[in-house]
Parts: C-alpha cells; sequence; structure tokens
C-alpha cells in the first residue's frame, strides 16, 4: 500500500533518506529502482502520489509536494542527506524559464534550511555564448548556476544525448530509422555530441551520493564516441538491418524540422522544436575530470544501442507506458496516440467496489467466461489468426479462475499478474508486429478505478496500416471490454463466469 507520510521527522537512530524528485520520469524512475535494489532509503517528492501507488519498496516514502512551491519542497525535504533534482521543463508552455528558476531557488533554500548534505542535479551539456543556446537549454544551466549560489555543496552532471529504449533522444532516432527508409537530414542531424548510455548516467548518479565534496562541482559526461544523431541512426539501421539511405540539405528551420519530425513521430510533435534548438550546437565533453573522479568508463555508441534493444523488453515489462502522461495532472483517454514506436488505447473508469471485486472480472477474462464484448467479433479475429497459421481461440484458458505467468489464455500469453492489482497479457496471435493488452485496478475515494490499456508495437508501415484500419472495431471491442467489466464488477450484470456466448453482447 502506498505510503504517503505527513510527519517526516526522523527518529533517533533512523536512517537518513535520500529525496528523489523526478521519480516518475524516464530517468528518475531508473535511479529510484536502483536506489531500492542497493538497501538507500529513498523519498520520493511527486505531484500525485497515486502515481507510484504500488510500484515502490516498503521503505520508500512518497511525499505529495511540486518543487515550485516553496513549502512542499521544505517539508520534503527535513532529514534528508541529500537530495536529487531531476526535473525540468521540455515539455513545459508559457513562461517556463521563470517556474525553473523559482522551483530552483526553493529546492536550494530548502536543502540550505533543512541541512542536506548535497544537491545532485542532472543537467544538459553546452559550451560558448550562452545567447546562441536555446531558451530551454539556458534555463538548465542557469538552474546548475543557482545551486551553485547556494551554500549546500552541489554536483551537476552536464550530459548529452541519453540512449536508451525509452528515453526522448533514443526514441526519435529509433523512429525516423524504422519509418523513413530515405531520409532528409537537415544540419542539426550531423552536429557533433556525445552520447551516454542510461546506464552510465545512473551510475554517475549513484555515485555521486558518495563521493568527496567540498563546495559545488560541474562534470561533463558523455560515452566514449563523439558521433551526430545521423551517425546514431546509421548504427542504429546496421544493427537492425536497415538499409537507409540520408541526403542531407543546408537548411532548415526549427521549426520546419520540428514539422519534419512530427510526420513520424507524433507524440513529440510539441516538443521537438525544443529538442532540435536544443541539438543545434555541438554537445562534446571537454572537461574530462569526471572520468578521475568516478572512476566510470562509459560504454561506445555501439555497446549502448545494442544493450538498449536488447533491453527493451524487459524495460517495457517494469514500466507503464502511459506513466508519461501523469506528469500533466491531466486524466484522459488515448486512443492511437503514438508513445515513441507504439501505439496505445488507454480507457479507465471508476467502480464503486473494493479492488478485490474489480479485479474478479479481469482475472477471469478469457476462455468460457469470454472477453465481456461482441463474442462474434472474437470468434472471427481468432478463425482470422487460423487461416493465417496462428493458434486461434482455441486454446482458451488452463485455470479458469486464477491465471498465472506463462499461462495460454485464447491467443493470448500470461505476462504478467499481481493479485487483485494487474494483468498484462501478451498477444500471440498473427499481427504485423506485437501487442499487450494491460488491465489495472487501483484505489480511488468510494470504490477503484479499472485501467484497460491496449498497447501495439507496429512492424513498419504494414503494422501502422492495420492500427488504423482496425480502429473503429477497437473502438467497439475495447470500449465495451471495459464496461462489461464495470458491470460485471458491480453486479450489474450475469455472473462473470458465465460464458460469454450465452452473455452476448455484454
Amino acid at each position: 500500500m502506498l505510503k504517503v507520510r505527513r510527519n517526516l521527522h526522523n527518529t533517533a537512530g533512523d536512517k537518513q533518506p535520500v529525496l528523489l524528485t523526478g521519480a516518475t520520469g524516464y530517468i528518475g524512475g531508473r535511479l529510484l529502482r536502483r536506489l531500492e535494489d542497493e538497501g538507500i532509503r529513498v523519498r520520493c517528492l511527486v505531484r500525485n502520489p497515486a502515481v507510484l501507488a504500488g510500484r515502490v519498496a516498503p521503505e520508500t516514502e512518497v511525499v505529495q509536494g511540486d518543487v515550485r512551491d516553496a513549502a512542499s519542497v521544505e517539508r520534503a525535504m527535513e532529514g534528508v542527506r541529500a537530495a536529487y533534482y531531476l526535473v525540468h521543463s521540455m515539455a513545459s508552455a508559457g513562461s517556463f524559464e521563470e517556474q525553473d528558476r523559482q522551483a530552483a531557488r526553493n529546492f536550494a533554500g530548502a536543502a540550505e534550511r533543512c541541512g542536506a548534505e548535497r544537491i545532485i542535479y542532472l543537467g544538459g551539456l553546452a559550451h560558448g555564448d550562452e545567447r546562441e543556446l536555446s531558451s530551454h537549454l539556458r534555463s538548465r544551466l542557469e538552474v546548475g548556476r543557482i545551486f551553485r549560489g547556494g551554500s549546500v555543496p552541489s554536483i551537476e552532471l552536464r550530459a548529452s544525448i541519453v540512449i536508451g529504449s525509452g528515453s526522448l533522444s533514443f526514441e526519435i532516432v529509433r523512429n525516423l530509422t524504422e519509418r523513413l527508409p530515405v531520409m532528409i537530414c537537415p544540419r542539426w542531424v550531423s552536429m557533433p555530441a556525445q552520447p551516454i548510455a542510461i546506464g552510465d548516467v545512473l551510475e554517475y548518479l549513484r555515485r555521486s551520493l558518495d563521493i568527496p565534496l567540498e563546495g559545488h562541482r560541474v562534470f561533463e559526461i558523455g560515452g566514449a564516441d563523439v558521433v551526430s544523431y545521423g551517425d546514431l541512426m546509421r548504427e542504429y539501421a546496421r544493427q537492425r538491418n536497415l538499409t537507409r539511405i540520408m541526403i542531407p540539405v543546408p537548411v532548415l528551420t526549427p521549426w520546419l524540422s520540428s514539422l519534419w519530425l512530427g510526420l513520424v513521430t507524433p507524440v513529440y510533435a510539441r516538443v521537438g522544436r525544443k529538442l532540435i534548438e536544443s541539438v543545434r550546437h555541438a554537445t562534446v565533453v571537454r572537461d574530462h575530470s569526471a572520468l578521475d573522479v568516478f572512476g566510470i568508463r562509459p560504454a561506445a555508441v555501439r555497446e549502448a544501442i545494442a544493450a538498449a534493444l536488447r533491453n527493451e523488453d524487459r524495460e517495457l515489462a517494469e514500466t507503464r507506458w502511459s506513466d508519461a502522461l501523469s506528469s500533466s495532472g491531466v486524466r484522459r483517454d488515448w486512443g492511437g496516440v503514438r508513445f515513441g514506436s507504439r501505439l496505445v488505447d488507454s480507457r479507465s473508469v471508476e467502480v464503486p467496489v473494493s479492488c478485490e471485486q474489480a479485479f474478479a472480472p479481469i482475472r477471469r477474462i478469457g476462455g468460457e467466461t469470454g472477453w465481456y464484448s461482441p463474442a462474434w467479433l472474437w470468434r472471427l479475429r481468432g478463425a482470422l489468426d487460423l487461416l493465417s497459421g496462428g493458434v486461434g481461440m482455441r486454446r482458451g484458458r488452463r485455470d479458469p479462475e486464477h491465471p498465472h505467468v506463462g499461462d495460454a489464455l485464447d491467443f493470448w500469453r500470461v505476462e504478467r499478474y499481481e493479485e487483485n492489482r494487474l494483468l498484462r497479457l501478451y498477444a500471440e496471435m498473427k499481427v504485423p508486429g506485437r501487442a499487450w493488452l494491460e488491465f489495472e485496478v487501483s484505489p480511488v475515494p468510494g470504490g477503484s478505478r479499472i485501467t484497460q490499456t491496449a498497447l501495439f508495437d507496429p512492424l513498419g508501415l504494414t503494422g501502422l496500416v492495420y492500427w488504423y484500419a482496425l480502429w473503429p472495431v477497437h473502438q467497439l471491442v475495447f470500449g465495451r471490454m471495459l464496461r462489461g467489466i464495470a458491470r460485471t464488477a458491480a453486479g450489474e450484470s450475469s455472473s462473470p463466469a458465465v460464458p460469454q456466448r450465452e452473455r452476448g453482447n455484454a
């Protein structure tokens, strides 16, 4: 159960925790797991504690607050020995510079008043005249200066491109390379950079807790190679056995480049211009002192990309792809929205029953119980799968009450199961790509929320055509399915153990 601390004063003998901001983000989420695995006590400052429900260790504290709210930052900072600042405003609108400035001042001030030993900040790598840099990169550099202007010692790690499955930069490289056999490449594609693997970033962040520190230090961190975005795309294509033609063009404004980027990565269209503006200048390490101080030997680009591809399925299994939505604070239904190379249909409903009651129809889904949506559509899909050489719907399920990881469930297989909380299925039907179906139940005031998410990782253009051609059918099936589960959970329909063929269009 999620533990939200109201009184954060440590009792005598308690081990001092580490404060972590950005725990719901890409790097912060992975650092959280790393710290927990090492037995380090962590306190997470998040705007919506429910986002981390069931996803943190029992010893991890989750505190509600916002870095822009000085009072909440100070409450979270009480009694910590060190504080990670892993937030930024890449996707923010409006006067983000002032928001970043105020948030950093709040954080530095709270650390000073509460006696924290150090602040650890992950910023951006840049050189030269700051007036020529993008506004977002200038803001990140300013945050570092604010920390260095305070009395609490700080470590600022400045990184260029981060390579790892799920990172913004790597997902753009992957989408461009996977979907465009011929690419028109503006000037920023050839700008030199020093990409660093996500594993090495986490290692730098972890060791920043323990290295000797007096005053403030700035470290530039990068991988073993100096390359460009174009080199990254070529290396990605080589490892994926893809043939790609890249045509350079002398000029293409950030605005036009962002439109071009949005054609194949629309989920990043709103931050595309900001990202491109940030990579128009070289981001290469000049000060190599981090290598000696931290004793880390970062991976080369080839190794970093190979690790990202190799770990992709594990990272998907550990990470909810809708996590990125939580930072907005607005709950929405997503249909056909691209997250990286994946397409997502996510919807939720609240029911006035306990999590156990809400989860009961989910754990019985498939087999004789059916799928709480038009039975004839599932039978038709199974028949088409059989005709194409797939397994069809004939396998049913082994246990009608309790699924187990690895069980076959019609043309799905159970990939992950947590009693009364989560069921994730991996599709074994014939599709031009990979597909998952996930159900999650979480507590809300007055009952439970059931979230149903379909994910599809398309294989090229064929996969995209498949998804969007079936979009009207998905709306019917997925919508009816969630409503049927909700009605069954609330006791408004027949028992969930009744076969679907008897229920009709539940």
